[in-house]
């Protein structure tokens, strides 16, 4: 039922906003889609990351996927129709054993695993909470990926857990914050301020105020915070 609860008005149009992050091998565009829900475009390939229809998005007028990430079995971030409308073929969709189960296809990936496709190099890193049973450890996914020399995490649904302190040289940044579900705008600050991303976007953050997360990290000069419409 709580997932209900993260719909937010104004989230049913189809005008995404964009922003472009130079690599050493070209451009990746990212589009804000809603909640947990990006795709990424790069060397004229498709990623969908936790692509539902459930916040308004027709999928049907969508880009095919290259590739597909699912980070966890949540209704929120895996959506059998969206993906049925995206998918070709030569689609590759990477995912948990749980989605796996409900999909019945798709590469699993557990935390600690890594895979190369399309010359773009994945790594599953846990995704859970520390505080709550809303996401058992090892049962979800976070992934960092690999463009040219800049390396993007998208964290999943989580707390600040330990596991974060590993990551190094993090380019750009998406943490999850809307309590009881992830992480408080105090909980993304400490977890920013651990792995020092260069461009952090705080994302699945319905009705928290993202203002907060800014005024936290303003006098971190080396983490640029982002608000996007999501």
């Amino acid at each position: 039922m709580f997932l209900f609860a993260w719909m937010q008005p104004g989230l049913f149009a189809q005008d995404y906003q964009k922003d472009i992050i130079p690599t050493s091998s070209g451009d990746l565009e990212i589009t804000f889609i809603a909640h947990g829900t990006l795709m990424m475009q790069y060397q004229d390939r498709v990623i969908h990351i936790d692509p539902v229809s459930m916040f308004g998005t027709d999928y049907a007028k969508m880009p095919d996927a290259d590739l597909i990430l699912i980070t966890h079995a949540h209704g929120d971030h895996l959506d059998p129709d969206a993906i049925a409308k995206i998918r070709t073929d030569k689609t590759v969709t990477v995912l948990t054993s749980q989605c796996f189960e409900q999909l019945g296809f798709g590469q699993v990936m557990a935390n600690g695993d890594g895979e190369t496709m399309f010359g773009i190099k994945i790594e599953a890193v846990p995704a859970y909470n520390l505080e709550s049973s809303y996401h058992p450890k090892g049962v979800g996914n976070g992934y960092v990926l690999y463009f040219g020399d800049k390396k993007v995490y998208v964290a999943g649904d989580t707390e600040n857990i330990p596991e974060m302190s590993d990551l190094k040289d993090i380019d750009v940044a998406f943490l999850p914050m809307n309590r009881p579900y992830t992480m408080t705008p105090e909980m993304v600050a400490e977890a920013a301020r651990r792995f020092r991303p260069e461009i952090l976007y705080p994302y699945h953050y319905g009705n928290t105020d993202t203002g907060k997360l800014v005024e936290l990290l303003k006098n971190e000069k080396d983490i640029e915070v982002r608000v996007r419409k999501m």
